[in-house]
């Protein structure tokens, strides 16, 4: 049977990985600034993580959620109480995508309203409702085209009082950074008139951290700098370092009803036992503090005083969720920052380089991709 070829791949094989170093077949070291689309973010193979995972393997891998499993509830105890969200209840899912599916779904149950408000160039998630929030028409089918979403600008806060002002939408959903699109930012002030227009018109505010929390701006989740709460959190990716999980974190205005949501595979055993290891990893080793600091001297060393570095045309983003537009040569000289200087980065937007490294990377990394980009440039 051939794989059904959707990606386009790079000829390179990891095959074995610790912290921020990856090594390929061939025995040829790299240093990983993308974490596998911002998805490891303790680093590759920490010891506690890997103790957690096979612990729990060789006790019980898996069982239903017919039956009770205390990892749930020590891990939303946990997530609760670090990422600030502890009055909220958590429910666990296997994906990013998944995680917003039920998000929008949690809100068309709450106000019985069908329609939903989304952002150019938004991105939440390739299945059904997901993808139907997300402005690419490219993976949009005819199937997904539920007529219920209306896209305006980012930051646009005469667009959104005029589509709200009807109170016909159910939800407003928005990434507390855009990251396929090419990190672009919610302004501060943007999401906090969000926060009042959902609250003056009964609609609820979703907040899509799946790419852009868990840390990696500096805060737990990237809406934080603007000092708001959203009425539901979706989180995945760095949550459980590569193993897949999802959540949605849910005001207590939301009532859970029998039969309302359901997964096989969320929450199960060893999904929980790797995001309670992340999180007992986040605060042993201060890691959202980490991706603060270094995120602060990458911005430094990059962007001087403001002023971008050659070939950057402009420098995006916060933390270590890091948006490099250049002014030319994008393809040539990411290949060439993998294959002659060994550095994975990721590819997003138009002609932009997007670093998701680990959030324990440490200066010296960042000082040594520096280094590498202005010998290539």
């Amino acid at each position: 049977m051939e794989l059904f070829k959707v990606y386009k791949l790079w000829d390179i094989e990891p095959v074995r990985g610790l912290d921020t170093t990856l090594w390929d077949k061939d025995g040829t070291e790299y240093t990983d600034l993308y974490g596998g689309h911002a998805v490891i973010s303790v680093g590759h193979c920490h010891p506690h993580y890997v103790a957690a995972i096979t612990g729990q393997a060789a006790r019980l891998g898996f069982y239903s959620n017919a039956v009770q499993n205390s990892l749930q509830k020590k891990l939303a105890d946990k997530l609760g109480r670090i990422s600030g969200y502890d009055d909220y209840s958590l429910f666990l899912c296997n994906s990013g995508a998944e995680a917003n599916e039920n998000a929008l779904k949690m809100a068309s149950f709450h106000t019985g309203r069908e329609k939903v408000l989304a952002f150019s160039k938004a991105f939440h998630g390739r299945t059904s409702g997901a993808v139907a929030v997300t402005d690419n028409p490219k993976i949009l089918s005819p199937f997904n085209a539920t007529g219920h979403v209306t896209f305006v600008p980012l930051n646009d806060a005469a667009s959104v009082e005029r589509e709200l002002a009807g109170k016909e939408y159910a939800a407003v959903i928005i990434e507390g950074i855009q990251g396929v699109a090419g990190i672009h930012e919610p302004e501060d002030s943007f999401l906090v008139f969000l926060r009042e227009i959902c609250d003056r018109t009964g609609t609820v505010l979703i907040l899509d951290e799946i790419q852009s929390g868990y840390g990696r701006t500096g805060q737990f989740f990237a809406h934080q700098h603007a000092g708001i709460r959203a009425d539901i959190v979706t989180t995945a990716k760095g949550m459980a370092n590569g193993f897949p999980i999802g959540g949605v974190l849910l005001s207590p205005a939301f009532k859970p009803s029998y039969g309302m949501l359901g997964t096989t595979f969320g929450g199960n055993h060893l999904a929980c036992a790797a995001a309670i290891a992340v999180l007992d990893i986040f605060e042993s080793e201060h890691l959202v503090e980490n991706a603060a600091k270094v995120g602060q001297f990458f911005r430094d060393a990059l962007c001087p005083g403001g002023k971008p570095i050659h070939p950057i045309k402009e420098y995006r983003g916060r933390g270590l969720m890091i948006g490099l537009e250049l002014k030319d040569g994008y393809e040539t000289l990411r290949e060439r920052l993998l294959f002659e200087k060994h550095f994975f980065t990721g590819a997003a937007g138009n002609n932009v380089i997007r670093l998701l490294p680990s959030l324990t990377v440490s200066e010296e990394t960042a000082s040594r991709f520096v280094s590498a980009l202005k010998e290539l440039a």
